[in-house]
């Protein structure tokens, strides 16, 4: 594999420390796997970054030691020092953070247990311990060109999944097997795994945002609401598909078609400069001016990347606008929910541009009728 098909290992690690340095400040300690993944390409369940002005260690016990000094050679992870724990992470914390200069550990506030951190005050009774708040979560808002290659194919690769929904959509079989055959399918594509549980959720059911595929069988009359996601070389894709089970009643049909023009609405409201609330405002304005502003229950739409779901928000939160620039990808996904009716929800993933934003995933957005 090419250099240039590789993320930039040296400037995110770089990029991090600047967001965390202060003047009283010795390092910062990242645990988070996803985080962990992004800085230096290290894809383990268990390992510690520690970042200072001078020093790059990842700290790991025996079980991935050797295959990720190999991977270092390789490219495969990023210039990171490895240091091998061989019993407790927090006394081999103690033994790196002696040879740092004075001043306090930053560390990463929103993910760290408080039994965690109690361990490493313990075993560093002489730090003070500095909690910081979606620190590298900032880092990977705007998506570099690595990122947008991965995601682009991840969308790709979900979109091609959603152009068979026919083949799998049929009454008389279970919301569990259409799910398993989505599933099977993203295996098939090439997904090394699935971005979050099938949502495949029929008839009642799909009044619930994040029902679960039971044993239900579709029948005649149902709305089926079809979301699922495929994961590529770390990354993300998301998308949502509507079918219907024979005759769909008119205020069911009324619905998606509500849905589907208050996405096209959201979809055009998607700019650099803009704000994530004046997106969902475009959405919410749509269906509340067909009489299905109540049934909207959540954001229009959230950031994505290594998480499925990860910043920006794109809701109602004016207090704490979120302003959208160039580089982020996000979902656009409305919905509307009515108990006795049904739900509806179209989602597809965006790119946002500084003219506007290119929709990353492509595939029939039509109601699909089986």
């Amino acid at each position: 594999m090419g250099d240039q098909l590789r993320p930039d290992w040296s400037g995110r690690l770089t990029r991090a420390w600047q967001q965390a340095a202060a003047a009283n400040r010795a390092a910062l300690i990242v645990s988070t796997p996803t985080n962990l993944l992004y800085l230096c390409g290290f894809a383990g369940s268990q390992g510690v970054l520690v970042l200072s002005a001078n020093a790059r260690w990842l700290m790991l016990d025996g079980r991935y030691d050797q295959a990720t000094r190999e991977a270092i050679a390789a490219g495969d992870v990023g210039p990171v020092e490895v240091r091998t724990v061989p019993s407790r992470f927090d006394q081999a914390l103690a033994d790196v953070c002696a040879s740092l200069p004075a001043g306090e550990i930053a560390f990463e506030g929103d993910h760290v247990t408080v039994s965690t951190l109690k361990a490493w005050q313990t075993a560093i009774p002489a730090r003070e311990f500095a909690g910081t708040s979606g620190l590298i979560e900032k880092l990977r808002i705007v998506k570099d060109a690595y990122e947008l290659r991965a995601i682009r194919r991840a969308c790709r690769l979900t979109s091609d999944v959603a152009g068979h929904l026919s083949s799998w959509v049929a009454e008389g079989r279970t919301e569990r097997q259409v799910a398993s055959d989505i599933d099977a399918a993203l295996a098939r594509a090439g997904c090394t795994s699935l971005a979050f549980p099938t949502i495949v959720a029929s008839g009642p059911n799909s009044a619930h945002p994040h029902a679960r595929p039971t044993d239900r069988r579709l029948t005649k009359g149902d709305l089926v609401v079809l979301d699922f996601g495929g994961v590529l070389d770390g990354y993300c894709g998301d998308l949502t598909r509507m079918a219907g089970v024979g005759q769909i009643e008119a205020n069911a049909r009324s619905l998606v078609d509500a849905v589907r023009s208050a996405q096209a609405a959201a979809i055009a409201a998607v700019r650099a400069g803009s704000l994530g609330s004046d997106v969902d405002a475009a959405a919410r304005h749509v269906l509340t001016s067909k009489g299905w502003g109540d049934a909207f229950v959540h954001a229009t739409g959230h950031g994505l990347g290594l998480d499925v779901h990860e910043a920006p928000r794109l809701g109602r939160d004016t207090a704490s606008p979120v302003r959208l620039d160039a580089g982020m990808v996000c979902t656009i996904e409305p919905g509307a929910y009515v108990e006795g009716l049904g739900g509806a929800r179209l989602e597809d993933d965006v790119l946002v541009t500084a003219e506007g934003c290119e929709v990353l995933t492509e595939a029939p957005i039509e109601l699909l009728i089986v």
